[in-house]
């Protein structure tokens, strides 16, 4: 959170408050809806994602409550620090509501991590082909890029041979995890459906980048601007945001300004994506509000008592002993005890000896 607050500081300190404020200016109404409408194809979508990620692992999960959940998680995703509490409480909420709190964690995470790894591919395959200052900067320090090449590959090596010898070992923890990656991911009922919604969720996003970069009058073409966006979102996926702000607007002031499209320009739009992806996401609050006030009515609602169990007294005749009271539970407005007496036994006379005339 310091981290990006530093950053959106530094930003603002260097091209002043007038470009921030212009991202808020240049937004109409026209722009807020189609934010509103790109958001809720993308937040269902996302939330189909979810659905066959979860299914994949055997929980349960309708799309109408993924929908709910996700539109709620997405508001809190931008109004708390980090961008990520809102997925922590929908995991948490579907963990419980199924019965297994692990498995609806992991269930988020790996939702969210295939959204990453869609972004991640297409946008490197975008800047490193499409020109852009990234190209540039690759192309001019080429031993670095190559050397920084080489040490992701064999850290993804030495990642699979891990792998590969957690589960040769037999552990338990590591067959399920990959188990759960190949049902959720990489099955022929999940891995399209997941692919799919992954990448309409990109272009989504990168719709709701070009309303706000035209709302802000630039000039640039789409192969122009493809890079420099897909840069930012890929920024935003930092773990250093407030409420995803901060690296955003300092990568867009920098690749716009190393693109020949200014700085300020940058900062701009991505004030005006920052605003219009709020905007976006306001659904969830409604949501979120309608469930507090739901659960508090539910908690004020008086509770039904069972009535209280009355006593009664029954007389049981024992031979010899006279009468003993037990006493046994009856419903409450039983009627009064009916006592039903019963002949003691007779005793006989002993036998004298005489036998009467």
């Amino acid at each position: 959170m310091l981290g990006g607050a530093g950053i959106l500081a530094l930003v603002l300190w260097r091209l002043g408050t007038g470009a921030f404020l212009d991202g808020i200016r240049v937004l109409d109404g026209g722009a807020l809806l189609a934010a509103l409408a790109i958001g809720a194809a993308t937040t269902v979508l996302s939330a189909w994602r979810w659905c066959l990620v979860a299914r994949g692992l055997g929980m349960r999960l309708t799309l109408k409550d993924a929908t709910a959940d996700y539109y709620q998680a997405l508001f809190l995703n931008a109004a708390l620090p980090g961008g990520i509490l809102g997925d922590v409480g929908r995991a948490v909420r579907h963990g419980r509501d199924e019965g297994d709190l692990g498995r609806g964690v992991r269930a988020v995470v790996l939702e969210r991590t295939a959204g990453q790894l869609v972004l991640l591919g297409v946008g490197a395959a975008v800047l490193l082909s499409v020109p852009s200052p990234v190209l540039d900067l690759l192309t001019s320090h080429g031993p670095q890029v190559a050397a920084a090449a080489a040490s992701v590959a064999s850290a993804g090596v030495l990642i699979l041979l891990g792998l590969r010898a957690l589960r040769n070992r037999g552990s338990a923890k590591a067959r399920t995890g990959l188990a759960e990656i190949r049902a959720g991911l990489l099955s022929r009922r999940s891995g399209p459906g997941v692919l799919l919604a992954s990448a309409a969720v990109l272009a989504g996003h990168l719709a709701t980048f070009l309303v706000a970069a035209y709302a802000a009058g630039t000039s640039a073409s789409l192969l122009e601007l493809a890079p420099l966006l897909l840069l930012a979102l890929i920024a935003m996926g930092l773990p250093v945001n407030i409420g995803g702000w901060g690296p955003r607007e300092g990568v867009m002031a920098w690749a716009f300004g190393a693109a020949g499209l200014t700085a300020a320009q940058g900062l701009t739009i991505a004030v005006a994506y920052g605003i219009l992806a709020f905007v976006a996401a306001l659904p969830g609050a409604a949501i979120l509000t309608v469930r507090m006030v739901a659960r508090r009515a539910a908690t004020r609602r008086p509770r039904t008592v069972a009535p209280a169990m009355a006593t009664t007294s029954v007389v049981v005749p024992a031979p010899a002993m006279g009468r003993q009271q037990i006493v046994v539970p009856a419903p409450a407005m039983a009627p009064p005890p009916i006592v039903v007496p019963l002949p003691l036994p007779v005793r006989q006379p002993a036998y004298s000896g005489s036998v009467a005339a």
